[in-house]
């Protein structure tokens, strides 16, 4: 396992570190392997019953790297779609078989674990990083958390399953507005829109006691509840994900996703061609 994510399992319980603090876990090609490999690995681990999901330091996920931005700024040339296709860990990798590229991947692997999964969530979730959380079962966020679906901001749109699970939790002019604003909103303002399960100053804490408690129900059963919400909620989802890369791949380097980095980085209102 990367030293990127850690997975540690007691007592029934698998607990899933986002661990790299210094950059409040942002997503680099190795935590886009990591996150999916902790996922699949937990996927037929013995034992599990429940998976806890949080970052480590000040931060649950504060998306994108920065270097990846500017690999975004500089992909005029086709560079971010040829990298796709090398197995190098790029979010745009696929793989036979799946539904998901990577990047989708490490948000829709805790739809596919059988255990139910709980985001402990503090800090920041923006980005990619709001899309880890909505792909867990159960989100516990502080109250205080800087959260956006950001993707607008930088001239794409949410590919990482965030449009199909925002569709699910809140409502459709919600989720319309979060993402067309790209806004950051608080954890207590994401809870009145449906996207938090509870609030907790503590969000590790409560989601490791809920964890014990689920924990504690027959396993069988507990799977099996999974099994039956996610074939309610499942439909559509292949369609869904397909299309999202389809909208992603016409911005990725065009001159106004360009602008939308550039302009960013240096500070300055955005100049955008209609």
């Amino acid at each position: 396992m990367s030293d990127r994510v850690t997975v540690s399992i007691s007592d029934g319980i698998a607990e899933v570190r986002l661990s790299r603090p210094d950059k409040r876990n942002a997503l680099d090609n190795a935590m886009f392997s990591a996150i999916a490999e902790a996922g699949e690995r937990l996927k037929t681990e013995p034992g599990v019953r429940v998976v806890v999901l949080h970052g480590e330091g000040p931060s649950f996920c504060a998306g994108l790297d920065f270097s990846s931005m500017q690999a975004l700024a500089n992909s005029g040339d086709g560079a971010v779609q040829d990298a796709a296709s090398r197995s190098d860990g790029n979010p745009g990798q696929m793989a036979d078989g799946r539904i998901t590229h990577l990047g989708q991947q490490v948000c829709w692997v805790w739809q596919e674990v059988p255990v139910p999964v709980i985001a402990a969530v503090h800090g920041h979730a923006l980005g990619g990083g709001i899309q880890i959380a909505l792909g867990a079962d159960i989100r516990i966020v502080h109250p205080d958390t800087k959260m956006s679906v950001r993707e607008v901001h930088w001239g794409l749109v949410p590919d990482m399953t965030g449009t199909f699970m925002l569709s699910k939790l809140t409502r459709p002019d919600i989720a319309r507005e979060l993402t067309y604003t790209a806004r950051i909103f608080s954890g207590r303002d994401a809870a009145e829109m449906g996207l938090v399960t509870k609030l907790s100053e503590q969000p590790y804490d409560e989601a490791m006691a809920m964890a014990r408690d689920i924990a504690g129900r027959s396993p069988g059963a507990v799977r099996g509840a999974k099994a039956l919400f996610n074939g309610l909620d499942h439909q559509g989802a292949a369609e869904a994900f397909d299309a999202e890369r389809r909208v992603i791949g016409e911005q990725i380097g065009s001159p106004n996703q360009m602008e939308a980095v550039m302009s960013g980085f240096e500070n300055r209102p955005p100049v955008f061609a209609d």
